[in-house]
């Protein structure tokens, strides 16, 4: 008797059991010690229904939290073991009540000698310890399909121990426990907790808000993507092989998708090649290997791109790792998926510290080619994008034109229009910007530097240096208006106005 949960999208039908080691698994940590908290949460603006209670009771939507953050080493004493984030999962899943002993074989994980050593192993989180002085940047994790807010925790607690809080919670769906099939609604649910769990790191009084990046797993991956493209908070982007890649026509879905809103870094870390064996047998599509939609459209930010050789679906997660049986059609051994994962958590870390902390070593090493970082050659494939350029738009150059009182405008411009070979702008904006500040009290001789501007850019416009010649006028400079109003009349002999303004001129 078991409950199988679908843990992501790509289900393993052949498989073994793996040998891993929680102490091989973890990356070198940094120099905090590792502080662990966990608590109920409540988000009234949602109801909720526990489906498992047979009840038609609405609930305001419990969100369960999982905290990490760097922590005073003096008071690390209350060591958590990997049976108490475990015992979190089955809280999670709404099976409070459920013996220790059943928790492996209840859920997705085989119940082996092994994986139930696992269970007794130290891990490096102590339990509601003191925090380190001090704010840090914050990170936003959002776990995968249906799993929990535990299900990473070696490499949350890796980020803390460099000195970040890691705020988690469960991903469920919007009524209930379950997701209703990786649709746009769920996807939705998930950011709004993402956006919840921004609230609560607010409150933190370890928090520095103002560096705030956002990772996920899977279908988590879309669901912060789903989040940044409406809160400016999020500076930073990790995708864990996220489904963003896989099922973009559902990103696509949300309400607030805006290609323009993805504006800050952002890393994918994907799974290997799917073979040809799995593609047919569990008729996959393809193309799952190859394309990447969102990758292709993101213009305004730098992106990164990283294939990890040695990772199926399931080995981005700290469980999945240790607990998940392995397919062998297609997976490496325990000893390179380890490997692999500690790599994984160091782009993480390094991609984090590169643009929340603005450090110059971290940037260097995501700009490094993977073997110039020491990966062993055909271990990770690595492809970048730079953003493309943004087109300089009147406004644009308006601004930088009234930092410097609209003096030296033609060099100004000359000097844009090297970097932009083609920049233009309309006649009639620059018109309208002479005219306005023609008007303006004490700005008539800006005008008159809008207007020669605009005259060197259109020679041949007669209306433009009419205006021009009215701008001289309303400055009290006759002779120079005079010279506007000839050179207007020789452009156009109909010029009725250049006409009647010389004849009172020339009195």
């Amino acid at each position: 008797m078991k409950l199988y949960l679908k843990a992501s999208i790509f289900l393993l039908t052949i498989t073994v059991v793996g040998q891993t080691s929680l102490q091989e698994l973890y990356s070198t940590p940094g120099s905090y010690a590792v502080g662990f908290q966990h608590y109920g949460a409540v988000d009234s603006s949602r109801t909720y229904s526990r489906l498992s209670d047979w009840t038609n009771e609405k609930l305001p939507r419990p969100l369960p939290v999982s905290v990490w953050y760097p922590a005073a080493k003096n008071s690390a004493i209350n060591t958590l073991k990997i049976l108490d984030y475990m015992r979190i999962l089955k809280n999670e899943e709404e099976w409070e009540h459920l013996p220790d002993e059943q928790i492996l074989n209840w859920f997705y994980y085989a119940n082996t000698p092994e994986n139930q050593e696992h269970l007794t192993r130290n891990t490096r989180s102590f339990l509601d310890v003191t925090p380190a002085s001090g704010k840090y940047p914050v990170v936003i994790y959002a776990p995968s399909y249906q799993a929990s807010s535990i299900e990473n925790f070696a490499l949350c607690e890796l980020l803390a121990s460099h000195g970040y809080v890691v705020f988690s919670s469960p991903s469920r769906g919007h009524d209930y426990r379950y997701f209703q099939g990786g649709t746009a609604k769920d996807a939705e649910a998930q950011a709004r907790d993402v956006e919840f769990l921004m609230i609560q790191a607010k409150k933190h009084p370890s928090v520095d808000f103002d560096k705030m990046g956002a990772m996920g797993f899977s279908f988590g991956g879309m669901s912060t993507m789903n989040a940044k493209m409406r809160n400016t908070n999020i500076k930073a982007l990790v995708s864990l092989d996220g489904t963003e890649r896989y099922v973009y026509e559902t990103l696509e879905k949300s309400p607030y998708f805006n290609l323009g809103n993805i504006n800050v870094p952002y890393i994918h870390l994907s799974q290997k090649k799917i073979p040809k064996q799995v593609l047919e047998e569990d008729n996959i599509d393809p193309e799952l290997n190859t394309k990447f939609d969102l990758y292709d459209s993101i213009t305004k930010s730098k992106v990164y791109r990283l294939k990890m050789h040695h990772l199926s679906h399931s080995y981005f997660s700290t469980l999945g790792v240790l607990f998940q049986t392995r397919d062998t059609r297609k997976d490496k051994s325990d000893a390179e998926i380890m490997k692999s994962y500690q790599w994984l958590s160091q782009y993480a870390l390094q991609f984090f510290n590169a643009y929340l902390k603005q450090d110059e070593t971290a940037l260097k090493f995501l700009e490094n080619t993977p073997e110039a970082n020491g990966v062993a050659e055909g271990i990770i494939g690595k492809m970048q994008k730079e953003p493309v350029p943004k087109a300089l738009s009147f406004q644009d150059f308006n601004e930088m034109a009234a930092k410097q009182e609209y003096e030296d405008l033609i060099p100004l411009f000359q000097n844009l229009q090297k970097e932009n070979p083609s920049l233009s702008f309309r006649e009639i904006r620059l018109n309208n910007l002479g005219l306005q500040l023609m008007f303006h009290p004490g700005k008539t001789e800006q005008s008159i530097k809008v207007f020669l501007l605009a005259t060197y850019l259109y020679p041949e416009s007669a209306n433009l240096f009419d205006s021009l010649a009215e701008a001289y006028l309303y400055a009290n400079k006759p002779k120079e208006a005079i010279v506007a109003f000839e050179k207007s009349l020789a452009l156009n002999p109909e010029n009725m106005n250049a006409v009647n303004r010389l004849k009172e001129l020339k009195k």
